[in-house]
C-alpha cells in the first residue's frame, strides 16, 4: 500500500510546474507571456516546464495569430486536470493527517 507521500505526482514537484497547473486550473487558457509574468520566470525556463507537461499530456497548446503576431495559448487536458486534482487531494490528506 502506498503511503500518503506516494500519492503525490512527481510531475508537479517543481514549483514552476505547480504554478503552471495552478494558473491553468482557474483559467480556461493562458498565453505564454501571461504565464511567464505570473510565474516570474525566463522564457527558456517556462518553455522547458511547458514541454515536460505537454509530454505527459497534462497541457496542450493552441497556436493562432492576432493580426500578424503569433499567439500561443495553453490549457489543461482532462488527464492533466485529473492528475492535478489527485495531487491536490493527496496534499490535503497529508496536511490533515493525524496519528
Amino acid at each position: 500500500m502506498k503511503g500518503l507521500i506516494g500519492h503525490l505526482n512527481k510531475s508537479f514537484e517543481s514549483r514552476v510546474r505547480l504554478g503552471i497547473m495552478s494558473a491553468l486550473a482557474v483559467n480556461d487558457k493562458l498565453d505564454f507571456n501571461s504565464l511567464k509574468d505570473f510565474l516570474e520566470v525566463t522564457d527558456g525556463n517556462l518553455a522547458s516546464h511547458i514541454k515536460a507537461l505537454e509530454k505527459e499530456d497534462f497541457i496542450r497548446v493552441e497556436k493562432s495569430f492576432i493580426g500578424k503576431k503569433p499567439n500561443t495559448k495553453y490549457f489543461q487536458t482532462a488527464k492533466g486536470k485529473k492528475a492535478f486534482e489527485d495531487h491536490l487531494k493527496a496534499l490535503e490528506e497529508m496536511i490533515s493527517f493525524q496519528k
